[in-house]
C-alpha cells in the first residue's frame, strides 16, 4: 500500500461519493460520522447545541450521522447523567429536532443505542448512576461490574432496546446502531473473560455467548419491521484489553457474527484502532474486510482515519495533527470491496468541515484534534 497523499484529494475520494442504500438507509455518499460520546445532555436530554453539532457535520457533506451512544429505556443503561437517553417524551422531542435538522441538510440520521453493562465511565467516576448489571458481575477480567443479570434482567433489557428502536423509527430516524463493541454490555456477553454464565447465554463457544445479542437484535427487528436497517457495531478490542481477539480466526468470526445475521443485522460497523492494519496474519484485509467476507453483509470501516495516532494514544498525548497519507490506502481498500461505508471520528470532532477542507486542498486550515478541548462544551465547533 502507498502512503503518499494524492495531489488531487477530491478526485482521490470521488469513489466514496457514490450513494449507498440498505433498506431504510439511503445515504447520499459513503461518509459517516462515527459515534463519539460528548456528555453534554443534562438530565439525559440533548440540547439545541447538540442538534446543531450534528447538523453542521451533515451540512458539510457527511452523508450519515451516527450519534453518540444514547441510553435505552431501562435503568442502569448509562453511567453518567449527562449521557443522552433515547426514551421518554422530552429526550425524544429533542432528538426529533436533531433528526429534522440533519434531514434538512440531506443527511441520514442513525442513533446509537447503548447500554454500558458493568462499566463505569472513568471520565466521570463520581456521576450518580443506577445499579450496574452485567452478564456475570464483571466489567473486565477480575474487575467487578455490578450484579449478574437474571433472565428477567436480560428479557427487560432486550425489550428496552426494542422500545428505543421503535421510537427511533417513529421520529423519522433512518436506521439504528446497536453498540456491541468496546467492552460494554453486548461485548461483556461475547467475551469469555466477563461471561462466566452456565446457562444458554454463556458457554465455551462464542456462538453461545452471542445469544444475548441475537435476542436483542430479534426484538428490535420485530419492533421496527423488515424494511428498517439495523447496524451492529463490534470490535475485537475492549477497554480492559486492547489486544484481545474474540475471534481468533475467520471460522470463529463466523460463529460469533452469524447468530446476529440470522436475527436481523443488516450492516456491521467494524471498530478497530487503525483501519489499515490486517486483522489476521497472512492476509491484508482489516476487521471490516473479514466481517464482510464471513457475513456477506455491508460493513462500515473506521479507525484513526486522517489522524497521526490512534484513539488510545490520544488519552496520553492529547493533541493529534492531521495526517492524510493513508487516504489512498482507504480508497484502495474500498475499491477492492473490503467495506461499504467509512466512519470519520476525531477529525470531525475537531473540525466539522474536515471533508470539505480536505477535498478543496485547504490542508493548512484543518483544526487538529485536542482531547482537552473535546471534553468542553462543543468548543471544537
Amino acid at each position: 500500500m502507498t502512503t503518499t497523499p494524492s495531489d488531487d484529494l477530491a478526485a482521490l475520494l470521488a469513489p466514496l461519493h457514490a450513494p449507498f442504500t440498505c433498506k431504510s438507509l439511503k445515504a447520499p455518499n459513503r461518509f459517516c460520522m462515527a459515534p463519539m460520546s460528548r456528555y453534554f445532555a443534562p438530565g439525559g436530554v440533548l440540547t439545541d447545541d447538540g442538534a446543531e453539532y450534528y447538523r453542521r457535520r451533515a451540512a458539510a457533506g457527511i452523508g450519515t450521522i451516527i450519534t453518540e451512544g444514547t441510553g435505552v429505556a431501562i435503568d442502569h443503561t448509562v453511567a453518567a447523567d449527562t449521557v443522552p437517553i433515547f426514551a421518554g417524551e422530552s429526550p425524544l422531542a429533542a432528538w426529533k429536532g436533531a433528526v429534522d435538522a440533519v434531514h434538512a441538510e440531506g443527511g441520514m440520521f442513525v442513533p446509537q443505542l447503548w447500554h454500558v453493562g458493568g462499566c463505569i465511565d472513568f471520565n466521570f467516576p463520581d456521576s450518580p448512576h443506577a445499579e450496574l448489571v452485567s452478564p456475570s458481575g464483571f466489567a473486565g477480567p477480575d474487575v467487578p461490574g455490578g450484579r449478574a443479570m437474571t433472565e428477567k434482567d436480560i428479557a427487560d433489557t432486550a425489550a428496552a432496546f426494542a422500545e428505543s428502536a421503535r421510537e427511533a423509527k417513529r421520529i423519522g430516524c433512518d436506521a439504528i446502531e446497536l453498540h456491541g463493541a468496546h467492552g460494554y454490555i453486548f461485548d461483556q456477553f461475547f467475551w469469555d473473560r466477563t461471561n462466566l454464565r452456565g446457562d444458554r447465554y454463556g458457554g465455551p463457544d462464542i456462538a453461545d455467548r452471542a445469544t444475548f445479542a441475537a435476542e436483542v437484535v430479534a426484538a428490535c427487528r420485530e419492533a421496527v419491521g423488515e424494511d428498517f436497517a439495523i447496524i451492529m457495531r463490534v470490535s475485537q478490542w475492549k477497554t480492559y484489553d486492547y489486544d484481545v481477539k474474540l475471534a481468533r480466526d475467520p471460522d470463529e468470526m463466523h460463529r460469533w457474527l452469524d447468530p446476529m445475521v440470522r436475527a436481523g443485522v443488516d450492516i456491521f460497523h467494524a471498530s478497530q484502532r487503525r483501519f489499515w492494519e490486517p486483522e489476521y496474519e497472512g492476509d491484508p484485509k482489516n476487521l471490516g474486510g473479514w466481517i464482510k467476507e464471513v457475513t456477506a453483509k455491508p460493513v462500515i470501516t473506521v479507525g484513526s482515519i486522517g489522524m497521526d495516532r490512534d484513539l488510545m494514544q490520544d488519552f496520553v498525548e492529547g493533541i493529534s495533527s492531521p495526517m492524510l497519507a493513508r487516504l489512498e490506502d482507504l480508497v484502495e481498500m474500498f475499491e477492492r470491496g473490503e467495506f461499504d461505508l467509512v466512519a470519520l471520528g476525531r477529525v470531525l470532532l475537531a473540525d466539522p468541515n474536515w471533508l470539505e477542507k480536505v477535498e478543496q486542498q485547504r490542508i493548512d486550515e484543518l483544526t487538529p484534534y485536542d482531547r482537552a478541548r473535546a471534553l468542553q462544551q462543543y468548543e471544537h465547533d
